[in-house]
């Protein structure tokens, strides 16, 4: 089945590059023969010069067809394909001059070529072809019967046109390969980043899955004692800080609940769109019974029209651990605002503790990076994870003012009513 692959390797698009330079070359010498035909200004073989661009059109059509296959292109064929150049080239040298004809330096252009885009093996071994080549024609071709004042006009202004052909051949398109080439190796490069990262993201999911399952009679056996202690003690001040001691323990088992259902529910895909606003209230009140002692304002920077999102479930545990990387910097007075324009779904967290060191700004994010002598560097890695999953983005800034502002920016669809 005919196809083109998508995306294009760089070695295929080098082919397609080379195949447009060949077609550039075989128009330039086609015309070339023609006018030397119709003017009659050099005894040439003309029919064996027919057959030799006969032969170039039916390679430049015969790789144009390859090129469809979704076969991949080799180093090896690539090579093969600059061989070819160099020898159709020689042929036409042989039947106009040989090593007298001032084209002779378009041998440069392959040899170029292949010095960018290949191992050196292969550009050795082109190398050696070329100078085989060039060396038989020191010797054997088809010599040119003209007079010696038009034979050197036509020398000086052939070097000329043919140091041209060459200069604008390797400038404008053996450049444009080398780029090819380098945009491949960082991509490449962002794949290794992007595969240990996920790599990372799986050691910690299978520690987090074990300490879920660890965690729960501990839990359990909590939920108890406190129970039995608020029956044997009257005292109100005493009950109000049980009461909070059972709440953050019964927080903490939906906690290992709620990881239970969001792999299910990742499993089946059963998301539920909403509007950021009431997805954002559901997660403020969930972090604040988490953090009673930190307090907060949120502000809608933007009326009307409330866009929507599919949240999935480890997005708003990323929203989670953002607000109390805030808390923990300094839990009071934090400012959390929600905007948003025709792209993104901005939600900016300020906290007023000593903000972000910029010695260290570039690492946070990373795993076991933190700026926090209790923390473990895992919550804005996993955050930054989830989050560019969703498509969004997190960045941390120093505020002017003083603080840190982390903004957090998440894609939306359909916009619901206010």
């Amino acid at each position: 089945m005919l196809a083109v692959a998508h995306p294009l390797s760089a070695t295929r698009q080098n082919l397609w590059r080379l195949t447009f330079i060949r077609i550039l070359v075989l128009a330039a010498q086609a015309g070339s023969v023609g006018v030397a035909y119709w003017t009659e200004l050099l005894p040439l073989p003309w029919f064996s010069l027919a057959v030799t661009l006969a032969l170039s059109s039916l390679l430049c059509a015969f790789t144009a067809l390859r090129l469809r296959l979704s076969l991949p292109v080799t180093e090896l064929e690539y090579a093969l394909q600059l061989a070819c150049d160099l020898l159709i080239h020689s042929a036409l040298l042989y039947y106009s001059g040989g090593s007298t004809n001032p084209f002779v330096s378009y041998y440069l252009v392959p040899l170029a070529i292949a010095a960018v885009t290949l191992p050196w093996l292969y550009s050795l071994v082109l190398s050696g072809i070329a100078l085989v080549a060039y060396s038989l024609l020191l010797v054997q071709y088809y010599p040119l019967e003209t007079l010696p004042l038009a034979r050197d006009t036509m020398q000086v202004y052939g070097m000329w046109l043919s140091i041209a052909l060459a200069a604008g051949v390797i400038t404008f398109f053996a450049a444009r390969m080398a780029e090819e080439l380098r945009r491949q190796e960082n991509l490449r490069a962002e794949r290794r980043e992007e595969s240990l990262r996920d790599e990372q993201l799986l050691a910690v999911a299978t520690q987090a899955a074990g300490a879920a399952h660890e965690l729960g009679t501990p839990l359990a056996t909590m939920s108890v004692l406190l129970n039995e202690m608020r029956q044997d003690h009257a005292d109100p001040l005493l009950q109000e800080d049980l009461q909070i001691l059972q709440d953050q323990v019964k927080l903490c088992k939906e906690t290992l609940q709620q990881l239970v259902r969001a792999a299910e529910a990742n499993r089946r895909l059963a998301i539920v769109e909403q509007d950021v606003t009431a997805w954002l209230d559901e997660a403020l009140n969930r972090w604040h019974l988490m953090r009673p002692e930190a307090s907060y304002r949120f502000q809608r920077l933007r009326d009307g029209v409330v866009p929507r999102l599919t949240p999935p479930p480890d997005l708003t545990q990323a929203l989670l651990n953002l607000l109390n990387n805030a808390a923990d910097a300094c839990p009071d007075d934090l400012e959390v605002r929600l905007d948003w324009d025709a792209q993104d779904i901005v939600i900016s967290i300020r906290d007023h503790g000593p903000g972000v060191p910029p010695a260290i700004a570039e690492a946070i994010g990373k795993p076991f990076i933190t700026t926090k002598g209790k923390g473990f560097g895992l919550g804005l890695f996993l955050s930054k994870a989830s989050v560019t999953r969703a498509g969004g983005s997190v960045k941390l800034y120093s505020h002017e003012q003083g603080g840190t502002l982390t903004e957090l920016r998440l894609p939306h669809g359909k916009r619901g009513d206010a």
